[in-house]
């Protein structure tokens, strides 16, 4: 069983995000031996000063050269003491009883690699709170961002992700991929032969701190790092990856149906909308995430789907190499 947890925290040019993540690591529950290791990637805001301020924690500060996360989580780990590692990044804030979770379900049942769930903090801005509920809800994602309830093997996200020592020796980490580093890695871990699993007390806040054009940008990567992975482990496409691009068409085809008077699918589209802008509202206690919920969504379906097929068509219809047609997909 672990005997000490190791925080790996890269970090690039957000000082004042690590500063509450780091406060939270302070509030944790229990007397769990843990350190944590921050990884400054070439930042020209440093966080030097910041870390200071938290003499009381066992902290070990790096900084090197930018090279990407994966790069840097990786860094972390090879100049870790620890025996077991937890991946977060710097823009989350650890529940008090997190590391209690993630313990007792260690001790419970041992797994080389874990993920867990992230929600929206109450002091979150709207903008903040409706791109969670987008990436975290059902009735948006389908669950495929996984569950203890999922059918499927899970597939942790390196913004709240467990790794064993054993687990990250034998597969060498994560790849320069990115996004789409952290299945990727999950996916080598099983063929590596390791287990997965979900914690579903190992709550993390994620604060997101994305305009909606940033996050357009973001979820485009998503998509078409979903179609690269696709290409390299055929094995673990799904068409659950599909949906987005599916869910634009039955929209277009409704509106297009519409043009002839006939309005049952538009009708249908939009009863869909206002189920999910209802039950945001309800979630969030906000009237104006009616309004805020259905625009993030529409992003998520549209940039995603783009993102998608359009690696679907370059790698799968053109052939063509995904590290040539698509370097700013891999850091060097």
């Amino acid at each position: 069983m672990p005997k000490l947890y190791s925080f790996i925290i890269p970090v690039f040019n957000r000082p004042d995000e690590l500063r509450d993540l780091l406060y939270s690591i302070t509030q944790l529950e229990g007397s769990l031996a843990f350190e944590v290791v921050v990884v400054e990637d070439g930042s020209t805001l440093r966080s030097d000063d910041l870390i200071s301020q938290f003499g009381s924690l066992n902290l070990v500060y790096h900084y090197k050269e930018n090279s990407g996360p994966g790069d840097s989580r990786n860094f972390g780990m090879q100049n870790a003491g620890g025996d077991y590692f937890i991946i977060l990044d710097s823009d989350c804030i650890l529940s008090p009883g997190y590391l209690k979770a993630v313990d007792s379900a260690l001790n419970n049942k041992f797994v080389d690699c874990f993920g867990g769930p992230d929600a929206a903090h109450s002091s979150f801005n709207l903008r903040q709170k409706a791109i969670s509920f987008v990436m975290t809800s059902f009735w948006t994602t389908g669950g495929v961002r996984g569950s203890k309830r999922k059918l499927k093997r899970f597939e942790p996200r390196s913004f709240n992700m467990g790794l064993s020592q054993k687990a990250f020796s034998k597969s060498g980490g994560f790849s320069d991929l990115h996004p789409g580093e952290d299945p990727e890695l999950v996916h080598r871990l099983w063929d590596l032969g390791f287990e997965t699993t979900y914690i579903d007390k190992a709550l993390v806040y994620h604060k997101r701190r994305i305009t909606w054009q940033s996050y357009a940008r973001q979820i485009y990567k998503f998509g078409l790092a979903r179609s690269i992975l696709n290409l390299w482990r055929p094995q673990t496409a799904s068409w659950v990856f599909w949906f987005p691009f599916f869910a634009i068409i039955v929209g277009l085809m409704a509106m297009s149906l519409a043009l002839f008077d006939y309005y049952l699918p538009v009708l249908g589209v939009l009863a869909y909308i206002l189920f999910v802008a209802l039950t945001a509202t309800v979630k969030l206690r906000s009237i104006q995430a009616f309004f805020a919920v259905p625009l993030a969504f529409s992003i998520q379906l549209l940039s995603y789907a783009r993102g998608f097929f359009t690696g679907w068509v370059f790698l799968n219809l053109l052939k063509r190499d995904p590290r040539i047609k698509f370097p700013h997909m891999f850091f060097k």
